[in-house]
């Protein structure tokens, strides 16, 4: 009989006892914790990937409902197409106004008796009937198509004053105070009609030295009088001016 021995024990242990199969081992207590917590970090980190593809497609994550409102709108600026030339009458008589819409000035056609050429003796009346114009207030369809008017209903024309170029006109207002949209709408209406110069450029300024101008009351004013004449300023009805109304007033060239 062989001793036994507490090594001899260890040993056998160790290899188990022949044709017995060994108890599988348990899973110690790290090893369970590790495996709850791998199976509760799965949907998370599918809900993770998720958020992160979303993101990429440019939709922000929200916790709740967001109303972004009603889809913009836009106004058209264009009239009707049965009420964009007035009915009737020569086509002379139609004379191209520019109104405000938006935040630029758009021409609309109107049924106005005007002078025919465009000779010097015409560029004053021609002038102040646009002007007239300017001063209505749109018609219920250009109202409805989203067009308005900054022309003040006080603003007069005047002829040239005395040392003025004879294209020139004289506005009872300095142009630093008149609203840029409504100089806007001035300079394009004028272009293109017998008070433009022969390139189609506008020039005016604000109240002659003495307060009167070539028109006012048939003379050429007084070339003796105290306060000089506000500076002539040229315009020229382009691009820039009809979509940037806001900087007419700085638009302008020496003239």
């Amino acid at each position: 009989m062989s001793r036994w021995s507490p090594r001899r024990r260890a040993v056998q242990d160790a290899a188990g006892t022949p044709g017995v199969p060994s108890a599988p081992a348990r899973p110690s207590r790290a090893r369970r914790a590790a495996g709850r917590s791998m199976r509760r970090a799965g949907p998370l980190a599918l809900l993770c990937v998720l958020a992160s593809l979303a993101a990429g497609c440019g939709i922000r994550a929200t916790s709740v409902p967001v109303d972004a409102g009603a889809a913009p709108s836009r106004v058209g600026c264009v009239l009707p197409t049965d009420q964009e030339s007035p009915p009737g009458g020569d086509s002379d008589a139609f004379v191209r106004v520019y109104l405000v819409c938006g935040s630029r000035v758009s021409p609309v056609e109107r049924e106005v008796r005007m002078p025919g050429g465009r000779s010097a003796a015409e560029r004053l009346p021609v002038a102040r009937k646009l002007l007239a114009e300017l001063k209505r207030q749109p018609r219920a369809t250009e109202e409805a198509a989203g067009f308005e008017t900054a022309v003040p209903d006080d603003l007069t024309v005047g002829g040239a004053a005395d040392g003025d170029p004879d294209e020139a006109l004289r506005l009872n207002r300095p142009l630093d105070e008149l609203p840029p949209f409504a100089l806007a709408q001035l300079v394009c209406t004028y272009a293109d009609t017998a008070v433009a110069d022969a390139d189609d450029g506008v020039i005016l300024g604000g109240p002659a030295g003495d307060g009167r101008s070539r028109g006012d009351d048939g003379n050429d004013g007084d070339a003796g009088a105290d306060r000089a004449a506000a500076p002539l300023q040229r315009y020229e009805c382009n691009a820039a001016l009809r979509t940037s109304p806001e900087e007419a007033v700085g638009s302008g060239t020496e003239a």
